[in-house]
């Protein structure tokens, strides 16, 4: 893979047990050549949990990009018309950030970018995670499947017996998908089995 020239934003909304699969990935591309720009939403700017503080998120996130973090609205506003990004990751995707995606709701930095992504007509990459993929998220889903110059992480469900409405990409497959949304294709297979 080659993102030589490819500026990539790279949005965390507040799936927090993900973040430790989804970092590794900023490296991948960074390596690969990408200027990755990290947004986050106010979940992860403010909320501590058992999988790691905010502060160390975000500490985290600047030195794995060597940029500052967009998360509010303000910063994120003039991305339409700068058309800065060339893809735009969100990993992980929330299931309430899949919800207000599908209904054009924008309240936090991460919708205000996705949204200009979309309205400038380039490639904005979901990597979901929700533990209600199957229930009520899944009507939410299945509309952004077939929205345009948008584009899924590969994904399965993470562990049907115990959480089976649960579905989570597989984040090792984000720059593969990134590579292939930047080429207007869907990494394929998109349905894929996560459970072992």
């Amino acid at each position: 893979m080659n993102f030589q020239g490819i500026t990539v934003g790279f949005a965390l909304t507040g799936s927090h047990c993900t973040f430790a699969e989804v970092m590794p990935q900023i490296d991948r591309l960074v390596s690969a050549g990408a200027n990755v720009v990290p947004l986050a939403s106010q979940t992860l700017m403010t909320t501590d949990t058992r999988f790691g503080t905010s502060d160390s998120w975000q500490k985290e996130l600047k030195e794995r990009t060597g940029n500052d973090i967009i998360s509010t609205i303000v910063e994120a506003e003039p991305l339409g018309p700068s058309k800065r990004f060339d893809v735009l990751v969100i990993a992980p995707c929330t299931g309430n950030t899949t919800s207000k995606l599908a209904n054009a709701m924008t309240d936090g930095a991460v919708l205000m970018a996705a949204k200009a992504q979309m309205r400038n007509q380039r490639p904005l990459v979901l990597a979901i995670s929700t533990n209600d993929g199957l229930g009520l998220n899944a009507a939410n889903i299945a509309k952004l499947l077939t929205a345009k110059f948008l584009y899924f992480v590969p994904f399965g469900q993470d562990a049907p017996l115990a959480k089976p409405n649960s579905l989570v990409a597989k984040m090792e497959l984000i720059p593969e998908t990134c590579e292939a949304a930047l080429a207007g294709k869907q990494l394929q297979p998109l349905i894929i089995e996560r459970f072992h």
